[in-house]
């Protein structure tokens, strides 16, 4: 265990309560901890009423992805994003399709981890060409201090930077990263109590829109959702219908809105992948509440994975898969009639000093 504290760094967002118990401030779910005893995410635990987290610079996965991957269709296109996964998650997905980092075995939860420092990370982002930096396939909140550290250096080093989020970070952790961060790619997975507890069993889930919109209104994000539409489970009108109205409402109208395709995995393997039917439904439920740009996922090949302007039609940015090519755009508008199309391709945030 010795090597193991050496390697672990104090939270920066915690309570101490009495009884050397504490409280974890950094996701929604502000667990009280007692000692010797770990959050919900199990990436958290309280030493002797500190609270620690545990995977500091662990990573389980790392590549240099199309930013398209995330999926990012309206930030930087065609760059390449950094991309690092660690261990765990606050939440605990039936059809989580990266389960066995997010949920590692309690005995040997590192297994196949490499050491990435935040100027490691920085340095393999040059030296892969990438053009920004992104926390991704698991959540990233869990190792909120690795993510703030690296997002810090990041800046420093004109890289972009990137949240891919179940969005359940809480307000101060948002404002302490916020400034650092340039995108909130998003997780909408329904809009019902009863489909986040059967899904992720969360039961306390409208924070994920609140933090959504307070990281493009304060802290000036890049935003994007996406929802990932599961056969019997948040495929009816009513859930998809309430997401796009709020994605219009709150968000705006401009905001990109994926939804994607449903592949049976983890603890669902016994449902079909969702009808190609269903995602042409969703995005006709999304033109038809006046989101301007819905694109449908894990669909390769599908005319929606492309951008047209909303105003004069013409065809912006084109995609087969992830390979992507810009046609119509001259920074965030259209080349051929100037409408505004909310692109991000310059302008990310610069460091603090």
């Amino acid at each position: 265990m010795g090597q193991m504290a050496e390697t672990m760094h104090e939270a920066m967002l915690y309570e101490k309560l009495p009884n050397s118990r504490v409280r974890c401030n950094i996701c929604q779910w502000r667990c009280t901890i007692s000692p010797d005893r770990f959050g919900i995410c199990r990436m958290y635990q309280n030493r002797d009423g500190v609270l620690y987290n545990q995977n500091y610079a662990k990573a389980s996965s790392v590549a240099a992805d199309p930013i398209e991957k995330k999926p990012l269709f309206h930030f930087f296109p065609t760059s390449s994003a950094f991309s690092l996964g660690g261990w765990g998650c606050n939440f605990h997905c039936q059809d989580c399709q990266n389960w066995e980092i997010s949920c590692p075995e309690i005995d040997q939860p590192w297994r196949g981890s490499r050491e990435v420092q935040p100027q490691v990370a920085i340095e393999l982002a040059k030296q892969y060409h990438c053009q920004g930096i992104a926390w991704t396939y698991n959540e990233p909140s869990v190792w909120f201090e690795y993510t703030l550290d690296s997002a810090k250096l990041a800046k420093k080093n004109n890289l972009y930077t990137v949240y891919v989020t179940n969005g359940y970070l809480t307000p101060e952790a948002l404002d302490a990263i916020g400034p650092y961060l340039d995108a909130w790619r998003v997780d909408v997975k329904g809009f019902t109590d009863t489909l986040y507890r059967k899904l992720a069993k969360v039961s306390r889930w409208r924070g994920v829109l609140e933090v959504a919109k307070r990281a493009k209104e304060k802290w000036n994000m890049h935003v994007e959702v996406v929802t990932n539409i599961v056969p019997t489970m948040n495929d009816d009108d009513q859930q998809l219908e309430s997401i796009a109205n709020w994605v219009r409402d709150e968000l705006g109208e401009l905001t990109p809105w994926h939804v994607t395709r449903f592949y049976p995995n983890r603890h669902l393997m016994h449902l079909p992948p969702t009808p190609i039917s269903t995602i042409e439904r969703a995005y006709n439920i999304g033109h038809n509440a006046g989101l301007r740009f819905v694109y449908a996922g894990n669909v390769p090949g599908h005319k929606t994975e492309n951008t047209f302007c909303y105003s004069c039609g013409n065809l912006i940015v084109e995609r087969l898969g992830y390979q992507t090519k810009v046609i119509g755009l001259e920074g965030s508008k259209c080349r051929f009639c100037g409408a505004e199309l909310n692109f991000r391709t310059s302008g990310a945030k610069e460091a603090e000093r």
